[in-house]
């Protein structure tokens, strides 16, 4: 029997994606029993084809107007629209959806892309947006500030050392320059939860099926930016010493499943290097693994800052190169039966 999908419950109100609010965990629960029996939704355990959703830094600091980073889009309402189609796309597809995944972009003050980090001759701080190339720390335009020496347990040479040396690699890895991005997500602070509607969606799926949300925390390193939830930029400091690490692990429970949907914030950097380092890993252990992914082109959106940057561009042809490679690039709105590969 073909899949149908659900109808929306009658407590998801739409107009509130953009907004933040108190989840009611303990009714929403109840409400999900309900649900599950009045609908014959069993357990994710007995799930014959098994479905992924990996949800990528739907955070506040990302997706509500007036929070530090919002990925308008060139729309200016992108996260939103995002939202709204994801949280949407979860409750047509609760029954079918094995387990959800989101990822948080996770941070402190005192880190590589924060303008804590740097200082010029005049003891300035760079301002937001700022982009730092190799060349900007050769000549002495910006240099790792020294005050930061105490709380790092460094010396000031190793990080001048180190500034420099993270610069070039990422110029050699192809990635873009430093970007200082202004404090956001930041631990213990209201930017880093989820947005409400998807938290609330996120936790509906989880009482329904009986399937744990898997959270997976990226950033919180100082030395290096992690845009993808399966490693950071840089790897290693001027020395070898680590400063991060890839996540194999999360790579391996991945690929236990039969499909693996990808949406979230934002397109053209932690959803695209996220792509692109699952891509990678796909290349390297076995090319077919390419056709279990699924790109929600429509519950995504590129950084765009009216007058400064739009990465709409670059954010477009990576999904390109993406389903290039053989990677599916579907809409939130298509009946999910109908992705090529599905079998449900």
């Amino acid at each position: 029997m073909p899949h149908k999908e659900l109808p929306l419950p009658s407590h998801f109100d739409p107009e509130k994606t953009g907004e933040v609010w108190k989840v009611s965990y303990q009714q929403r629960a109840e409400d999900a029993g309900k649900w599950a029996r009045e609908h014959d939704i069993l357990p994710a355990s007995d799930d014959e084809f098994k479905i992924c959703l990996v949800a990528v830094d739907v955070q506040n600091t990302f997706c509500i107007p007036g929070f530090e980073l919002y990925v308008g889009g060139r729309s200016g309402t992108g996260a939103i629209d995002d939202n709204r189609r994801l949280s949407e796309f979860i409750y047509r597809n609760l029954d079918v959806i094995t387990q959800i995944c989101p990822t948080m972009d996770t941070h402190q003050a005192m880190q590589i892309f924060h303008a804590l980090y740097l200082v010029n001759d005049k003891g300035e701080h760079p301002a937001s947006f700022t982009l730092i190339s190799a060349d900007d720390i050769q000549k002495g335009k910006w240099k790792f500030n020294p005050a930061l020496c105490y709380s790092f347990q460094i010396d000031e040479d190793f990080g001048q050392k180190h500034l420099l040396h993270y610069t070039r690699k990422l110029k050699e890895g192809g990635k873009y320059d430093l970007t200082i991005w202004p404090f956001h997500g930041m631990l213990g602070g209201i930017g880093h939860a989820l947005v409400a509607s998807v938290e609330e969606a996120v936790l509906f799926h989880c009482v329904a099926r009986y399937s744990q949300t898997d959270f997976h925390v990226k950033g919180d390193r100082p030395f290096t930016e992690h845009y993808s939830v399966l490693g950071p930029e840089v790897l290693e400091g001027p020395g070898g010493e680590p400063i991060g690490q890839k996540s194999d692990k999360f790579f391996n429970k991945l690929f236990q499943f039969d499909a693996v949907v990808i949406a979230g914030q934002a397109k053209s950097h932690c959803v695209a290097w996220t792509i692109d380092d699952l891509l990678q890993d796909i290349l390297a252990r076995d090319r077919r693994l390419v056709e279990k992914v699924y790109l929600l082109e429509d519950c995504t959106s590129p950084v765009v800052v009216p007058g400064i940057m739009d990465y709409t561009d670059l954010a477009d042809a990576a999904f390109r190169r993406f389903a290039d490679a053989g990677m599916h690039v579907v809409r939130s709105t298509e009946p999910i039966e109908s992705w090529p590969g599905i079998k449900l």
